[in-house]
This record gives C-alpha cells, structure tokens and sequence, in this order.
C-alpha cells in the first residue's frame, strides 16, 4: 500500500474515531472495524438491533452507510453528522442489503491519466 493510502486510511479512521466518540456520548453503542476490503468502518445498530456500516469517503468527505442520498451526511461538522446518524439509527435502517456509493474517483482520475 502507498504511502497516500496509509495516510487516507488513518485519516478515514481518526474521523471515525471521532465520530464514535460522539455517538456514544449519546448512548449509542457502535464498534470500530475494518472491513474485507481492508476500509474503517463503524457499525451502528439501529432501533430494530440491524447493524450498518457507516464509512468515510474522503473526495466528498462524506460519512455514509448506504448508495441513496439521504444516506450521507458531510464530515466537517461532527455534531451534525452525529444529529443525522443518530436519527437514521433511531428510525431504522432501509430493509434489505447495505447499498454502496456508486462511483470511485480513483477509477474515474485513472481513467483520464
């Protein structure tokens, strides 16, 4: 792994990290992972005992935990984006299999180099 990556990786989990500080200062419990693909991630049950991943996506710096739109909230302010998680948690995850964002800038830069 590339030394760019390392740091994105840290970053993606200090936010993270962070974020997980937050929620649990409200009462939400959550761990801390990494995933098969080797990305930090934190799962957070929501009212009904379901578990989702919430991730970081650095080139929007996003939190997100699903592929629809009301299914990501921006990173750079944590007490908002707790706001949101927390309220998403609280009403239930979407049924069905966790969604994933669609596109990846690293394909799309590599693309036109």
């Amino acid at each position: 792994m590339n030394v760019i990556r390392i740091q994105q990786r840290a970053y993606q989990q200090q936010l993270l990290e962070e974020l997980r500080a937050e929620l649990r200062r409200r009462g939400i419990v959550t761990v801390l992972l990494v995933d098969q693909n080797g990305r930090p991630a934190l799962e957070v049950p929501d009212s009904r005992f379901r578990p989702r991943r919430v991730f970081v996506h650095l080139a929007f710096l996003w939190f997100y935990w699903g592929d629809q739109g009301d299914e990501r909230v921006s990173c750079l302010r944590l007490a908002p984006a707790a706001d949101r998680i927390e309220q998403a948690a609280q009403e239930g995850w979407r049924e069905g299999e966790q969604g994933e964002i669609g596109f990846d800038l690293d394909k799309v830069i590599g693309a036109h180099s």
